[in-house]
């Protein structure tokens, strides 16, 4: 099969990593995959510039323990609201949760990587793309990966919002988490999604 059908196929939104770190030079590369993704241009001191994203990487343990602590409780709220609608569904997600280490993080899932793509608000096809890129750069080199809507939810947080250097009209895409996979069955590590036929109609 065709390297870049195989990693699209492979990739996983993957929820268990191992601590192992990954080193500068790869995660620079997958970074790289994402700034060649496709941009829309904007005009910006009277010249059209690409590539609107920028990135940040997060590694240091104490910064990822404000992540978790600041956006734990917006998933916390979340799984109230099932308690009543999917009992079930809310006690098995609360029995899992209590069982997990602490800092029980389950919104970047101990990942050792978080990758900020960070862009103007009025540019999210073009943020959306490069995060792409990311994941399926990452499946390339045999890393697993997952995009965490929830770890966006860190605005109330101003000594996060500086860390990140976020400026007015700016938000956050992903964050995406990068890590080696803890378990080799995808079925354990990641959700395995039924994949329907594609809907084509042609001309």
């Amino acid at each position: 099969m065709n390297k870049v059908f195989e990693a699209i196929k492979n990739r996983r939104s993957i929820r268990s990593y191992k601590p192992d770190s990954i080193s500068k030079d790869i995660i620079n590369s997958i970074i790289e995959a994402g700034n060649q993704a496709p941009s829309r241009g904007r005009l910006e001191e009277g010249s059209i510039q690409f590539q609107p994203w920028r990135f940040v990487v997060v590694k240091d343990p104490e910064f990822r323990l404000k992540l978790v602590q600041t956006t734990v409780p917006f998933w916390k709220k979340m799984i109230e609201g099932m308690k009543e609608s999917q009992p079930e569904m809310y006690e098995d997600t609360m029995t899992n949760y209590e069982a997990l280490d602490e800092p029980k993080d389950v919104i970047y899932y101990a990942a050792p990587v978080i990758i900020f793509v960070i862009g103007p608000a009025d540019y999210a096809v073009s943020c959306a793309l490069a995060c792409e890129n990311i994941m399926i750069a990452a499946t390339s080199l045999g890393l697993g990966s997952c995009y965490v809507g929830f770890g966006s939810m860190v605005t109330s947080n101003t000594n996060v919002m500086e860390a990140l250097e976020i400026k007015e009209g700016e938000r956050i895409y992903g964050p995406i988490v990068l890590g080696y996979p803890e378990n080799e069955s995808s079925t354990v590590i990641g959700i395995q999604q039924k994949r329907k036929e594609p809907k084509i109609k042609w001309i």
